[in-house]
């Protein structure tokens, strides 16, 4: 990842680039800086993604029979009851039925785990139990099988608010992660911040800059037409930025998704989310 603004390779292309050709990036960092607007986040105005879509991509994802997430919920649901790995045992075997067990636990995670000494999310949370105590084969991050337990284990924590814990031993990786998300990267040298602070609520190629918050997560995407972790989101913005893009569950990333939830602490759960 780029740290201090742009990477050895970044500042190498640019300089490859003539000056006709930097002008688009240069135009595009000078438009996006003469933009202010003030920390509404900071202000503790916090604003779900949700608030920022259209009227037809909320009414999706308030009806539940029209919300397309929930094809993978519903695999989910199943996934759950269903034996699976060298155990042969079911999520339900030691954790019962979801609907009660489950209650509450989307809106606590990230959390930081004192035997991996680092945050933890619910997704990396299920994938543990799936590999050590159900003795199955480890799956990608965006596989439908992981996407669909993750959204169906989130679901029961829908409308709850979010409200994370940070011990003592934790501080340093929030702090990491708000360092990361104020630093300036990749080609364009923009930071999370100005887009999802400072500009939160202007207009970029004619949708409505969200605030960047993760409480939906995961979600399904109209523009990927399927379900998405928070993780692919990331790696998106990365590559919008110009910038390295991060492995799935790096200790950087793990970082900043900390520090995101905390950003976003009082908000309501929305797991499966619906966005443009």
């Amino acid at each position: 990842m780029i740290h201090g603004g742009t990477s050895h390779r970044a500042r190498r292309g640019l300089a490859d680039r003539s000056p006709r050709a930097r002008l688009p990036i240069a135009a595009t960092i000078a438009l996006v800086l003469a933009i202010t607007l003030p920390l509404t986040v900071a202000n503790g105005q916090l604003r779900s993604g949700y608030d920022d879509a259209g009227p037809q991509t909320r009414a999706m994802q308030d009806d539940d029979t029209a919300n397309p997430a929930f094809l993978w919920v519903r695999q989910g649901q199943t996934q759950w009851s269903t034996p699976t790995g060298t155990s042969q045992k079911s999520c339900a075997s030691c954790h019962g039925e979801a609907e009660s067990s489950m209650t509450g636990v989307a809106a606590r995670y990230p959390t930081y785990d004192a035997a991996y000494r680092r945050p933890i999310t619910l997704d990396e949370r299920i994938e543990q139990c799936r590999v050590l105590r159900q003795g199955a084969a480890a799956e990608d991050s965006e596989s439908d099988s992981r996407l669909s337990l993750s959204a169906y284990v989130g679901l029961q924590s829908r409308g709850m608010p979010i409200r994370i814990d940070v011990p003592p031993t934790a501080r340093p990786h929030l702090d990491a992660g708000k360092a990361f998300f104020n630093l300036r990267q990749g080609q364009l040298n923009l930071s999370c911040a100005q887009c999802h602070d400072q500009l939160a609520g202007q207009r970029l190629g004619g949708s409505t800059i969200p605030q960047g918050h993760a409480n939906g997560y995961p979600e399904y995407r109209l523009e990927w037409q399927g379900m998405g972790s928070l993780y692919r989101r990331l790696r998106n913005c990365l590559n919008g930025v110009r910038a390295e893009p991060l492995p799935p569950e790096s200790a950087e990333l793990g970082d900043l998704i900390y520090f995101l939830a905390w950003r976003g602490q009082g908000l309501r759960v929305e797991t499966p989310a619906v966005r443009p």
